[in-house]
C-alpha cells in the first residue's frame, strides 16, 4: 500500500465501531490512537537533516523501499513518518508499505527470531536487497534490551522508549538510514 492508503487504514481502524482483531482489544485500540497522534506530530514537526537530504539526492536509479509495519506498533509511530518524508525527497524512491500481519515479507527479516517492526528493506530495480534497517534505532534498542533483561514491566518499557524517541526527535534514525543509503549508491 501507499502512504495515503496506510493513513486511511489508520482512520478506518479508529472509526470502526466493530474493529477486527487485534484492534478489537481496548489496549490495541488505545495504542493505535496514540500512535496516530504521534505519527501526525512527526509529520508536522519532524525535521529532515541536511546530510540525509544530500545523500538521498544522489540516488540516481530506482529504489524500492519496502516498509513492514502495523498501526499498533509504538516504534513505528516514531519511525514510519520520517521514512515516508525521506522517501519523498527523490522520485527514484518508490515506497511500499506492507502490514506485518497481512501477507508481508516479515519472515525474511526476523529480529532475533521475532517479527519486530518496523523494518525497512531497500531494494534495487531488480529486487535485490541493498540494505535493511529496523526495528528501532540502535540507541533505543540498547534501552529496550536492558529493560527486557531487567524484566521491566511493559508500561515501564513503553514510557522509557517514548521518552527516548521524544528526546531524539528522529536524529538517530536519520543518521542510521543515511549510512545505509550511502551504501546503496
Amino acid at each position: 500500500m501507499k502512504w495515503t492508503e496506510y493513513n486511511n487504514y489508520f482512520e478506518e481502524i479508529l472509526q470502526d465501531t466493530n474493529p477486527k482483531a487485534p484492534y478489537d482489544s481496548p489496549d490495541f485500540l488505545v495504542y493505535t490512537k496514540m500512535n496516530q497522534t504521534r505519527s501526525k506530530r512527526w509529520m508536522k514537526m519532524g525535521e529532515i537533516a541536511p546530510s540525509i537530504i544530500e545523500t538521498v539526492s544522489k540516488i540516481n536509479k530506482t529504489q524500492h523501499w519496502i516498509l513492514i509495519t502495523e498501526p499498533w506498533c509504538g516504534d513505528a509511530a516514531h519511525s514510519v513518518p520520517f521514512i515516508h518524508l525521506i522517501s519523498e525527497l527523490n522520485d527514484n524512491i518508490q515506497l511500499e508499505i506492507q502490514l506485518r500481519d497481512s501477507n508481508s515479507e516479515i519472515e525474511k527479516y526476523l529480529t532475533n527470531g521475532g517479527k519486530s517492526i518496523p523494518i525497512l528493506v531497500i531494494r534495487d530495480e531488480n529486487g535485490k536487497d541493498l540494505a535493511v534497517w529496523g526495528p528501532r534505532p540502535a540507541g533505543c534498542q540498547v534501552i529496550f534490551k536492558q529493560l527486557k533483561s531487567d524484566s521491566a514491566e511493559f508500561g515501564e518499557i513503553k514510557i522509557a522508549l517514548q521518552n527516548w524517541y521524544n528526546q531524539d526527535a528522529g536524529v538517530s534514525l536519520q543518521e542510521e538510514l543515511n549510512e545505509k543509503i550511502k551504501n546503496t549508491l
